[in-house]
C-alpha cells in the first residue's frame, strides 16, 4: 500500500480512536444523547479529519444504527448499556472504532469484557491468507467461553477510500465461507456480544442516510440538497441534523429523497429478544505477517 495512503489511514484511525475515548468519558447519568454526539464529531473535525458517519449511541438492546435527532431529548440512565461507534476520514480514508460503557454500574461488566478480549483474539487471528471464517470463530469461541452469544447477523467490513462497506465481511460467528484476507486488506473488525437470541432486526428509521441513486430531484430544495450531500458526503452515511440548515423543512426534503430511492435511511437494529448488546471495534491493515491496529 503506498505510504501516502497508509498515513492517511493511520491518521484517521487515531483521531477516531481518540474521539472514541473521548466519547465514553462523556457517558455520564443525565447526559444528552445528542450532546455527546455533537461533541464527538466536533473533536473529529477539531483533529483535522471528517466524520465517517453520525456518531452511532446504542444503548441496552440496540446494537447499531441510531444517531440523535436534531432536537432528541433522550439522556442516559444509570444501568444503561452504551455503545459508542465512531468513524473518521481524512481524505476518504476511513478509521471506524467503538466501545463499550456501562452507565454508573457494573452489572454487565463480563459481558462487555467478552466483547473486547474477542477483537483482541481477532487481531491475533488477522494475517494473509487465514479464512475469515476463522476469524469468526474465534470471536464466537471467545464470547461463548463468557456464556453469552455473538450477534450473528451483525459483522465487521473491510474499508476502502470513501466506502464504509468494500465487499469482505469480516463474521462474528463460525461460517463456512472461503474468502481470505489477503495483505494490504482494510478491516473494520467488531464483535457483538448479547445475552439475547444473537440476532438483530428493526425496521424504525435511525435518522442516519446515504445518497443511493445520483438521479436528478423533482423540486429545487431537493435539488439543493442533493447537491450539498454528494459534496459533502459522497456515498458515506449522513445524518439528518447535518442537513438542518442547508435547505427549509430538511426533514420533509429528506422523506421526499428516500420515496424517490435517491437517498436510502438505515434501520435501528435491536436485538431480537431484547438482550443487552456489547460492542468492540478497531480497524486493522494486515501487513506480510499479521496486522496493525490503527484505532
Amino acid at each position: 500500500m503506498d505510504k501516502e495512503i497508509v498515513g492517511k489511514y493511520r491518521k484517521a484511525g487515531k483521531i477516531a480512536g481518540e474521539a472514541r475515548e473521548y466519547g465514553i468519558s462523556l457517558v455520564k447519568e443525565n447526559t444528552l444523547l445528542l450532546d455527546v454526539a455533537e461533541k464527538i464529531e466536533k473533536y473529529i473535525i477539531e483533529k483535522g479529519a471528517k466524520p465517517a458517519f453520525p456518531v452511532n449511541i446504542g444503548i441496552n438492546d440496540v446494537a447499531a444504527h441510531y444517531t440523535p435527532c436534531h432536537d432528541d431529548k433522550s439522556f442516559f440512565r444509570k444501568g444503561d448499556v452504551v455503545k459508542i461507534d465512531v468513524g473518521a476520514h481524512v481524505d476518504g480514508y476511513i478509521g471506524d472504532t467503538a466501545g463499550t460503557v456501562e452507565v454508573g454500574t457494573n452489572r454487565y461488566k463480563n459481558m462487555i469484557k467478552a466483547s473486547k478480549e474477542a477483537l483482541s483474539v481477532a487481531v491475533e487471528l488477522i494475517k494473509p491468507d487465514v479464512g475469515l471464517s476463522v476469524v469468526g470463530a474465534g470471536i464466537e469461541t471467545t464470547i461463548r467461553s463468557y456464556n453469552f452469544v455473538s450477534v450473528e447477523n451483525l459483522t465487521g467490513h473491510s474499508l476502502k477510500q470513501y466506502r464504509l462497506h468494500a465487499g469482505k465481511s469480516v463474521p462474528n460467528i463460525s461460517n463456512d465461507v472461503k474468502e481470505k484476507i489477503k495483505k494490504d486488506d482494510v478491516l473494520a473488525v467488531e464483535p457483538f456480544a448479547t445475552n439475547g437470541a444473537g440476532r438483530v432486526g428493526g425496521r424504525i428509521m435511525g435518522n442516519i442516510y446515504r445518497l443511493a441513486m445520483d438521479r436528478e430531484p423533482g423540486t429545487e430544495n431537493g435539488k439543493k440538497l442533493l447537491k450539498y450531500v454528494k459534496e459533502n458526503f459522497g456515498v458515506l452515511p449522513f445524518a439528518e441534523r447535518w442537513c438542518r440548515d442547508k435547505v427549509d423543512n430538511a426533514e420533509i426534503v429528506l422523506r421526499k429523497l428516500m420515496r424517490a430511492m435517491i437517498i436510502t435511511g438505515y434501520p435501528v437494529l435491536r436485538e431480537i429478544n431484547k438482550g443487552i448488546v456489547t460492542q468492540a471495534e478497531h480497524t486493522v491493515i494486515v501487513t506480510e505477517n499479521g496486522c496493525g491496529v490503527i484505532t
